[in-house]
């Protein structure tokens, strides 16, 4: 029966365009998440114990401000709205671990850090939309908010097993530092377990984003 139950959600999650992508997996999945944005690079791997909430390591390094972070995180699927033909998600997400400066006064410095944040999402099989934000604090090395919405379409509605395309504008914000927004317009695709997303944002930072689902 367990067994059973864990192909019916993997069959749930892969048929859905962004499952891949989502903080949680079905019970028993690991994640692997290699991240470029225009912040931050960063590399994440997580594992669901139910399709509740999963744990997991993360390591970023912010580019303009010369900083590390290692964490542990916590991803909780607080809420879930399935309807006919559409579904939504709220995570909550919670980090803790060390970061580590190699820039200006702080070079060589290392702090506590950690982060708090929220994601949602919604979607069916034609259009995506999702939004994201996040707290981190790093005592003396940084502090800041950054906040992620996203709109998507697919230009053609595949089969399982097909290679799927999204087309997605991404804008960025963060309000504490110098108030910068960004807009990234961007391509995803993905097949079976993999996800890949690609893109070039007005200040001309790449994004690249890779994902396997085990």
């Amino acid at each position: 029966m367990r067994f059973f139950l864990n192909i019916v959600c993997i069959a749930m999650l892969w048929g859905s365009s962004v499952a891949i992508a989502r903080p949680v997996s079905y019970p028993g999945g690991w994640t692997v998440m290699q991240n470029n944005n225009t912040g931050a690079h960063g590399l994440y791997v997580h594992y669901s114990p139910t399709a509740k909430y999963s744990i997991g390591y993360k390591a970023e390094y912010w580019r303009d401000e010369k900083w590390h972070s290692h964490s542990a995180q916590l991803n909780y699927l607080a809420k879930r709205w399935n309807a006919p033909t559409s579904q939504a998600n709220l995570y909550l997400k919670t980090g803790a671990g060390v970061a580590y400066s190699n820039f200006g006064s702080f070079d060589g410095e290392t702090e506590p850090t950690g982060f708090v944040g929220i994601t949602f999402d919604w979607e069916d099989r034609r259009y995506f939309s999702s939004y994201e934000t996040r707290a981190y604090y790093a005592r003396d090395i940084d502090k800041f908010f950054v906040q992620k919405a996203r709109v998507g379409i697919t230009p053609y509605i595949g089969d399982y097993g097909d290679i799927h395309t999204w087309l997605m504008l991404q804008v960025d914000h963060t309000p504490g530092k110098d108030n910068k927004i960004t807009v990234t317009p961007l391509v995803r695709m993905f097949k079976g377990e993999y996800l890949v997303e690609a893109g070039i944002s007005d200040d001309g930072d790449v994004l690249f984003i890779w994902t396997v689902r085990l």
